[in-house]
């Protein structure tokens, strides 16, 4: 029972100067919808005006985005254009719909202008000024822009400093070339036993439904993919595409990782270690999530074409920036948790998640692929009282990486 002669606390007061949120505080201070959710269908979003860009947007929080990363929509009504604005925090634009171009002011004095449509990728150069265009009089485009305001705001709690800071970064342009897609491939080979990575640095990708890709199977059966440094930024994003009848392997990472569905249909998996039962998130184009911190997720093709995603967080393969990233570029996220990785193989996974996959694509009609891993008969005639309990997730046996 609470001792009346006790001193009040005033809460209000303590909340003004202890347990600050900038970013969260600058969010909601923006007028705009804050989304919050384990994922979303973006294109479905509601927006409202947005006056720092002129245009309408919402914030699309997730309760897996961490620390340093987060995400908004900007939509950009038909034949109408957003004030230029520039901000001091990085920022990976995908085009979700529509048409449309986009102006950026480098450091010295030029103007660069590239056009995009749906599915393109493009970083704008850190702290340049741009502005963006609809080039359609009929559609809006919308726009998801994943960046590391989160970060940037909370360190120096200063919007002016973020947003109106004179300082320019030369060296972040790069190719003028790069704005027209073209850019560097460069193959990095990590030693025995880990795949090479395969990177393309450049600011801007016309179209990730056609983009070339690289096997990458230690990731899974036919998986490719290819890593981007757009911008010369310390965030990291990558491509991978599924084929159809086949899947990831599950793994787990840092926080704060945006993960957009791109082409294809299917759902992931989540768990984390003791968990009985998993959470299912579906998707198709539009759809963005976020793993939670170390929650091993799975990502599964249904559909009877490849699938591919897009995934960015902080920590690029260039500027790694968080000791787990660096690990990753090194290759520790495809080695086995039994090795001391983040890699569940597919002979220790449980036998739950191949069973459901398989009856997810009998009701796509698409035939599996996985017949050469798995004795599928014998995994569907498993009786589903055996099926359940905790979920059989192999423990690290060396250090976590």
């Amino acid at each position: 029972m609470a001792d009346p002669a006790a001193p009040k606390i005033d809460t209000s007061e303590m909340e003004k100067k202890f347990l600050l949120d900038p970013y969260m505080r600058w969010a909601e201070d923006e007028g705009i919808p804050v989304h919050l959710d384990f994922g979303h269908d973006l294109l479905s979003l509601e927006t409202k005006q947005w006056d720092r860009y002129d245009a309408r947007g919402c914030f699309a929080h997730t309760h897996g985005r961490g620390d340093f990363m987060a995400n908004y929509v900007l939509e950009v009504e038909p034949g109408k254009k957003t004030r230029p604005v520039k901000h001091l925090y990085e920022a990976f634009i995908y085009v979700l719909e529509g048409y449309g171009s986009t102006t950026v002011w480098l450091p010295n004095n030029v103007k660069r202008t590239f056009e995009w449509g749906p599915k393109a990728l493009f970083a704008i150069p850190l702290n340049c000024s741009y502005q963006i265009f609809n080039s359609s009089g009929r559609e809006s485009a919308r726009l998801s822009v994943t960046n590391d305001a989160p970060l940037t705001i909370n360190l120096y709690h200063n919007t002016d400093f973020v947003f109106d800071n004179p300082f320019t970064f030369p060296e972040r342009v790069g190719s003028t070339k790069h704005f027209e897609g073209e850019g560097e491939h460069t193959p990095v080979h990590r030693g025995m036993n880990v795949a090479t990575l395969n990177v393309w640095e450049t600011n801007f990708v016309h179209d990730l439904t056609s983009f070339k890709l690289y096997d990458l199977n230690e990731r899974g059966k036919g998986s490719k993919n290819v890593s981007f440094v757009l911008a010369d930024g310390t965030m990291h994003s990558h491509t991978s595409e599924i084929p159809t009848g086949r899947y990831k392997k599950a793994h787990r990472h840092a926080a704060g990782t945006h993960v957009h569905a791109v082409s294809g249909e299917g759902y992931t998996l989540l768990w984390h270690e003791g968990d009985s039962e998993f959470k299912e998130f579906p998707w198709k184009h539009g759809f963005m999530y976020t793993p939670p911190f170390w929650m091993f997720h799975q990502h599964f093709n249904t559909h009877n074409e490849p699938a591919r995603y897009l995934a960015c967080s902080l920590g690029s393969r260039k500027y790694p920036f968080i000791a787990l990233r660096r690990r990753s570029a090194e290759g520790g996220g495809a080695i086995s948790v039994q090795q001391g990785g983040r890699q569940i193989e597919y002979e220790d996974q449980d036998p739950r998640i191949h069973r459901k996959w398989l009856e997810a694509i009998a009701k796509t009609g698409v035939a599996s692929s996985m017949g050469d891993l798995f004795n599928e008969p014998a995994i569907m005639a498993i009786p589903e009282e055996k099926l359940k309990g905790v979920i059989q997730t192999p423990r690290s046996i060396g250090p976590a990486i």
